[in-house]
């Protein structure tokens, strides 16, 4: 998988990736990380570090064009649109409407604002890479989960009935 000969143009600045091709992060026919091990906390400065390995481009370019990615997100977000990156997920904001709560400590009944929130949706790839989750697997649990749908009954309607012929009326 690889980025073919797509052009970024950062600060007047014309970056090609002609030849570079970039393997998946663990290869695809082996398997994902031991996830049993505890988790790490990746920053932004070494997603930075590795691309920047990879690619050969400085570190400041990657930062660059990362950072205005991410503030991409953040603005077409904040302006209500739907963001979508095939197989990866679907980014959405989604109003939540006002409910009353109970603080769990007190007891006491508090009213919680309607807000909006960021909603994520896994993607394809994702699902399948992180939760060991093979296309088969996940339509055999959607057949197994999903009720049939509900069929509506019929109502039976009577036949039409002619209205009684009436000689001289001109209805």
């Amino acid at each position: 998988m690889g980025l073919g000969r797509h052009k970024f143009l950062l600060d007047g600045q014309i970056l090609r990736f002609d030849t570079l091709r970039l393997p998946p992060p663990w290869g695809r026919t082996s398997s994902p990380p031991d996830m049993t091990r505890e988790p790490q906390t990746v920053t932004k400065k070494e997603l930075v570090n590795r691309i920047s390995e990879q690619t050969g481009q400085t570190k400041v370019v990657v930062k660059d064009i990362l950072q205005r990615f991410l503030d991409e997100i953040i603005e077409e977000l904040a302006s209500g649109n739907r963001l979508e990156f095939r197989e990866f997920g679907v980014f959405e904001v989604r109003e939540r409407a006002a409910r009353r709560a109970q603080n769990p400590r007190t007891l006491e009944k508090v009213s919680v604002p309607a807000k909006r929130v960021v909603k994520y949706k896994v993607g394809r790839l994702m699902r399948e890479r992180v939760c060991d989750e093979r296309p088969n697997e996940r339509d055999e649990r959607m057949r197994h989960t999903k009720a049939p749908p509900a069929v509506k009954p019929v109502p039976q309607t009577a036949p039409p009935v002619a209205p009684p012929s009436r000689p001289n009326s001109p209805f």
